[in-house]
C-alpha cells in the first residue's frame, strides 16, 4: 500500500480511473502514513474518519460515472482554510477550538470537484513567519536533512506542514497561503512545486486573514502538472471576495509540457544579492543555461526598486495585519480571558492568545498607522508598492516572464535564526517583491546544495498569465529532473 502513497497526483486520479485501486484504498494508505509520520508534525488535526466517509463516497460517485476531475484525491489543507465542522485555528492559542460554521470558497471547490480531506496542517500562526517555528503547535521538522547529520531544519513557513507533508509522500496536495512567499520558499525548502498566482485567482473567503491586500491561496504539489490541476480546482470567482476576479479560469495543465520555444525570459539583475551563496548563483545560471536549450531567449532586465521591497512589505503587511487581528478580542470566539473591565479583558485575552511573532507584527503595524507616523511610514511604503508594480510593468514589455532563485539559502536550522527576526526576515528578499506588485510567482525544484538540500528557481509571471509560468515550469522540470526524495528517518 505505500507504493499508492509515491503516486503523483496525476498518476493517483489515472490509476483511480482505471480502477486499478480505488480511493478507500488510496485513502487508507495516505492516512497510515499520516499516523506514522507524526514525528514531523505537519498536521495539527487529522480527520482520518472523514478521509474514510469521503473516500467511500468518491467511490459511490465514479461508480455511478459522475466523478470530479479530483475524485478521490487525498489533500492536506493548511490551518488557515476555514473548514465547516472541522477546527480551525490559524495555529494561535487565540482561536483556540474554533469550530467553523462555514466552509472556505478554495476548499468548497475542491470538495466539488470530489477530493478528500486528511487532516488540518501546522502552519506559522497567522502565516506569520518564515521556518515553522511560530506556531502554537511546535514547529514543523523538514523530512529532509543535511548529508551525515540528525539536525532539525525548517521547512520553510509559512506553509510548512504544506510542503512537508507533500515531501514526506503524506498527501497528494495540500493547500497554501502566500503573504511574502509563504508557498514558494517552502516549497524550495522541500523540493516541491509551489506556485502563488495572481491576486484574486482564488477566492479570500473563509481564510483566516493577514494582510488582505498581499495574502492569496495556491497549492503545494508533487509537480508541475499536479500544481495546475490543483490551481484549476481553486480558483474562479466568488461574489463573497470582493477582490476575487470576475474572468474564465484557464485550462492549467493544458500549458504544461507545451513548446516556449521564442519566449522570452527576463533575468532581474538587482537579484544578484551581496553575500548569495555560490550555489545558488550557479544553480540561477543553470536555469538560464535550460531555458536557452529550450529555445528561450533570455534577457537582462532592470527592477531598481527591488532594494526597497522588504521594508516596505515589512510596513504594508504588519499595518493590515494589526487592522486584521483587532477582531480577536474574546468576546464572540476563541479564547477568552477575564478580566476586572472590559479594556483588562480585551489584554489579557490577547496577551495570553497571540505569540511573541504575532504580537511583533501588530505593534509595528499600529506604529506605522498612528498618528504622526502614517504618513512617514504607511503613506510612503504604498507609493514605494506602486514604484515596485511599474518597475515590473517596464519589464514586462520587453520580457514574458523572470527568472530568480526562490530562496537566498537550502533550508536552515530549527532556532538558528529565532532570536534575529530581520535575518529571518531576510528569507523573502527574492519574493515579496511578487505579492506587493499582484503577480503569478512559482517555485520549482531544480537542485540540491552540497549537503544534498533541495534548491528552487522561481519564475514570476505577469498577472493573469500563469498559463506561460506553467509552461517554463513544465520546461525547467523536464530539464532539471529532479528525482531526489528525503531518506525517511520519521
Amino acid at each position: 500500500m505505500t507504493s499508492l502513497t509515491k503516486l503523483t497526483l496525476k498518476a493517483a486520479l489515472d490509476g483511480l480511473a482505471d480502477k486499478s485501486f480505488s480511493s478507500e484504498e488510496l485513502t487508507k494508505a495516505h492516512v497510515e502514513a499520516v499516523a506514522a509520520a507524526r514525528p514531523l508534525n505537519a498536521f495539527v488535526l487529522e480527520t482520518p474518519e472523514k478521509a474514510i466517509e469521503m473516500a467511500k463516497a468518491s467511490d459511490a460517485r465514479r461508480a455511478k460515472g459522475e466523478a470530479g476531475v479530483l475524485d478521490g484525491a487525498p489533500l492536506g489543507i493548511k490551518d488557515l482554510f476555514c473548514t465547516q465542522g472541522v477546527r480551525s485555528t490559524a495555529c494561535s492559542n487565540i482561536l483556540g477550538n474554533f469550530i467553523p460554521t462555514y466552509e472556505s470558497t478554495v476548499t468548497a471547490n475542491l470538495w466539488r470537484d470530489g477530493a478528500v480531506m486528511l487532516g488540518k496542517l501546522n502552519l506559522d500562526e497567522f502565516a506569520m513567519g518564515s521556518s515553522n517555528e511560530t506556531t502554537a503547535f511546535g514547529p514543523v521538522i523538514n523530512p529532509w536533512r543535511s548529508e551525515g547529520s540528525n539536525a532539525k531544519l525548517t521547512p520553510g513557513g509559512s506553509s510548512g506542514g504544506s510542503a512537508a507533508s507533500v515531501a514526506a509522500d503524506l498527501c497528494l496536495g495540500a493547500t497554501a497561503t502566500d503573504t511574502g512567499g509563504s508557498i514558494r520558499q517552502p516549497a524550495a525548502f522541500t523540493g516541491t512545486v509551489g506556485i502563488k498566482p495572481t491576486y484574486g485567482r482564488c477566492s479570500r473567503w473563509g481564510v483566516v486573514a493577514f494582510a488582505s491586500s498581499l495574502d492569496q491561496a495556491g497549492p503545494i504539489a508533487k509537480t508541475v502538472e499536479d500544481a495546475a490541476i490543483l490551481l484549476k480546482s481553486m480558483s474562479g470567482h466568488d461574489a463573497k471576495d470582493s477582490t476575487s476576479l470576475d474572468i474564465e479560469v484557464p485550462d492549467f495543465p493544458s500549458f504544461v509540457g507545451k513548446s516556449v520555444k521564442g519566449l522570452r525570459v527576463g533575468i532581474p539583475k538587482e537579484y544578484r544579492v551581496d553575500g548569495m551563496p555560490a550555489e545558488i548563483e550557479k544553480l540561477w545560471e543553470q536555469g538560464i543555461a535550460w531555458l536557452k536549450d529550450a529555445g528561450c531567449e533570455i534577457v537582462e532586465v532592470s527592477l531598481p526598486h527591488t532594494k526597497y521591497a522588504l521594508p516596505a512589505y515589512y510596513i504594508v503587511a504588519p499595518a493590515e495585519a494589526s487592522s486584521n487581528l483587532a477582531r480577536y478580542d474574546g468576546m464572540r470566539f476563541g479564547l477568552r480571558e477575564e478580566g476586572a473591565n472590559l479594556t483588562e479583558t480585551y489584554e489579557n485575552t490577547r496577551a495570553a492568545g497571540f505569540g511573541p511573532e504575532v504580537k511583533r507584527r501588530i505593534l509595528i503595524g499600529t506604529y506605522v498607522l498612528s498618528a504622526g507616523y502614517y504618513d512617514a511610514y504607511y503613506l510612503k511604503a504604498l507609493k514605494v508598492r506602486r514604484r515596485i508594480a511599474d518597475d515590473f510593468d517596464q519589464a514586462f514589455e520587453k520580457v514574458d516572464a523572470l527568472l530568480t532563485p526562490t530562496a537566498p539559502s537550502a533550508a536552515f536550522g530549527l532556532g538558528e535564526n529565532a532570536d534575529d527576526p530581520v535575518a529571518m526576515y531576510l528569507n523573502d528578499i527574492f519574493t515579496v517583491t511578487v505579492n506587493l506588485a499582484g503577480l503569478p510567482g512559482m517555485s520549482i525544484p531544480a537542485g540540491v546544495d552540497v549537503n544534498g538540500l533541495p534548491l528552487g528557481l522561481q519564475l514570476i509571471g505577469k498577472a493573469l498569465d500563469e498559463g506561460t509560468l506553467f509552461s517554463l515550469g513544465g520546461a525547467l522540470e523536464k530539464a532539471a529532473d529532479f528525482k531526489a526524495k528525503p531518506a525517511k528517518w520519521w
